[in-house]
């Protein structure tokens, strides 16, 4: 039996951001008549422990690596971010609203828009045996709302310390695989690291292909682990901008490249196995305009989601690719 099939018109979203934290950052977006559907920040069951202090993202030019001023623990961005500074940089955790708070806020968004259809994508992780307790409450949560729901499990974020990205382990991965269930009523995805080469590509298509009736979709790529940018400090020495070592996930521009390779690689690798050929992916990284967009569609994106752009230009920059691209959303 082939899975759900994960339905977004316009193929265009945001993706999982400080950015779709709350009610009001979920409602900006779900408005927006150039999105198709809309991401949650990913969640846990219980919630992440946020803290202000150590957890934060900057924006920085591209360019330069000079950071902009400030930083922010919020979707609320840095005073005074500038134009140039257009990619980012985070050592932010997860949400700290728990799963049951974003099927609230969906139940909300429900009542307030019965017009509109968007999928609303929800986005988890947690440890393996959460993750079938996450789909039971999401599916129980579709039998309440119009919305077309479907789950992303978030297998990449680089940020937790002593929990590597799972989506870079094989046995990992199949520990998060195999509780899936058999034959879902929702749409199901994961959510890739940037893969650097050929055996990580081959460690996911393997990983992936005993539960290829479980899966829907792959969104690729989260942020890319291990990266430092540094400013001056009043006596002009370099520092960490971010608090702890500043070590963080980058994302924007710098990292459009790594995730067309991606999503490239990904789509021919899974084409090239029969059980997985139906999968979707979701292009995310460094997509701010109609020319990112449309990369993006030419490698082999279903659909294209937008990350650190919407921090920078706030829910406007669906309607800016929509102009771009002169509403021609296929290529």
């Amino acid at each position: 039996m082939s899975p759900p099939t994960l339905t977004i018109n316009p193929p265009l979203l945001n993706s999982a951001t400080p950015w779709a934290t709350n009610l009001e950052n979920l409602r900006s977006i779900l408005l927006s008549p150039s999105t198709g559907a809309v991401t949650t920040r990913t969640s846990l069951i219980d919630g992440f422990d946020h803290q202000h202090a150590d957890h934060q993202y900057l924006f920085f030019n591209p360019g330069s690596s000079a950071p902009d001023k400030g930083t922010s623990s919020t979707p609320e961005t840095p005073a005074g971010h500038t134009e140039n500074a257009t990619a980012s940089l985070n050592n932010l955790g997860y949400s700290p609203i728990p799963l049951d708070g974003y099927l609230q806020f969906i139940k909300e968004l429900a009542r307030e828009n019965p017009q509109i259809q968007k999928t609303i994508v929800i986005s988890v992780t947690g440890p393996p045996k959460d993750i079938q307790t996450c789909y039971e409450r999401i599916e129980a949560a579709s039998k309440d709302v119009h919305f077309p729901l479907a789950m992303e499990i978030n297998l990449s974020c680089p940020n937790i310390r002593g929990a590597p990205p799972p989506a870079y382990d094989g046995l990992a991965l199949e520990k998060y695989l195999v509780g899936l269930p058999d034959a879902p009523a929702l749409p199901i995805g994961v959510k890739t690291p940037p893969y650097t080469h050929h055996g990580q590509f081959a460690t996911l298509v393997t990983a992936l292909t005993p539960v290829a009736s479980s899966l829907s979709f792959i969104t690729a790529t989260n942020t890319l682990g291990s990266c430092l940018i540094l400013e001056s400090d009043a006596s002009s020495r370099l520092r960490p901008q971010l608090p702890n070592f500043g070590v963080g996930g980058m994302a924007g521009p710098p990292l459009h490249p790594i995730a067309l390779g991606n999503v490239a690689t990904l789509r021919r690798l899974i084409d090239e196995v029969p059980e997985l050929k139906h999968l979707k992916i979701i292009g995310v990284g460094g997509v701010g305009d109609g020319e990112a967009y449309r990369r993006m569609r030419t490698v082999g994106a279903y659909a294209v989601a937008v990350g650190t752009a919407l921090g920078k230009q706030g829910p406007g920059v669906f309607k800016r690719i929509e102009t771009d691209i002169k509403g021609v959303w296929d290529n």
